[in-house]
């Protein structure tokens, strides 16, 4: 299932200019400590974080991940956008907290 997809069916709210639509999602990833994350989301993962710093679009571009989705409403600042649109990381907003996310989107995964 693509994230453009994953995003419509779970309510996520588009952030950057791309929207993921190409790349397909295999799983997630739950975290919010920068080094840990580089070293253990996998490639294709939707990374869910309050992380939305430029710090994090790094992170995302190395580990490969399909997209970010902020949870709980987290905030992304003006460089991280800019930056995220530059390297075409797909970032979604939601209000739902990381675990009820994290779930929603694996009952996707296994419906698709």
């Amino acid at each position: 299932m693509t994230v453009k997809t994953l995003a419509e069916k779970l309510g996520w709210k588009l952030l950057t200019e791309s929207d993921g639509a190409d790349r397909e999602v295999h799983g997630c990833y739950v975290g919010d400590l920068l080094s840990w994350v580089m070293g253990r989301a996998k490639a294709d993962d939707i990374w869910l974080t309050v992380m939305g710093n430029i710090n994090a679009i790094a992170v995302a571009t190395l580990a490969d991940t399909a997209g970010i989705v902020l949870v709980e409403s987290a905030a992304l600042d003006g460089d991280a956008l800019k930056r995220a649109d530059m390297q075409g990381v797909a970032i979604y907003a939601t209000e739902v907290p990381a675990y009820e996310t994290a779930v929603a989107l694996t009952k996707a995964l296994e419906e698709a």
